[in-house]
């Protein structure tokens, strides 16, 4: 098994403390370093080169959301993924890191088994994106200005088959349901998923949710 190497971000070293508990106790995950800020966070990065980040939004001198913001500016390949870490999953903040690219959130006082499946599947280049999730994403862009309600140029670009794959995708499915309902294999499904990113200048599932909404396609 491959191991995934972990920064944490939070400036509470209750919440530290306690998330290094948990991954030391796990052998395919490696805490990489910690930062009590998003400026030893977004250094940390440059110098560790971690898989994932586990990111505060609210911490002095530099918060989680520009913090995210300048990670994902600062690489070419996107090889290291943030993972949004909250109190509230109704946390405005968080909305505007999944904008900008966080590969998702989760809750601080999240059960250890969910803590460490979340890690392994933003890993794989997953995104944390359930139904219940998208239905939040929707419900607070539609309390937001559309930016543009024209069809967006780029699915033009489409195959018909791709476009099917977007239309449960930004409903919320996961690559497993989508290929049964598409009748696909699931490796196929994956494959029209990345065409899907690239085609669409997206990073992951939850910015094609975004991507759907801001273009009056949702």
């Amino acid at each position: 098994m491959r191991e995934i190497r972990i920064l944490i971000a939070d400036d509470q070293p209750l919440v530290r403390s306690g998330l290094k508990a948990t991954f030391d106790a796990v052998p395919d995950i490696i805490i990489a370093g910690e930062a009590v800020n998003g400026v030893e966070a977004v250094r940390g990065v440059r110098r560790l080169n971690p898989d994932i980040v586990l990111m505060d939004i609210h911490m002095p001198r530099m918060d989680g959301l520009e913090a995210t913001r300048e990670i994902y500016e600062l690489q070419q390949n996107d090889a290291t993924k943030v993972i949004i870490l909250t109190m509230y999953d109704q946390d405005e903040h968080v909305f505007e890191a999944l904008r900008v690219g966080a590969s998702g959130f989760i809750l601080k006082d999240a059960p250890t088994e969910k803590l460490i499946e979340a890690v392994r599947e933003v890993a794989t280049g997953e995104a944390l994106l359930s139904p219940s999730v998208t239905r939040r994403l929707i419900a607070e862009f539609a309390r937001r200005p559309v930016l543009s309600t024209a069809t967006a140029p780029e699915l033009a670009n489409l195959t018909d088959r791709e476009l099917d794959v977007f239309k449960l995708l930004v409903r919320g499915y996961g690559n497993d349901d989508m290929a049964k309902m598409l009748v696909l294999g699931e490796s196929t499904v994956k494959s029209h998923v990345q065409h899907l990113y690239q085609k669409l200048g997206v990073r992951n599932r939850v910015q094609v949710v975004i991507y759907a909404y801001e273009n009056g396609l949702v």
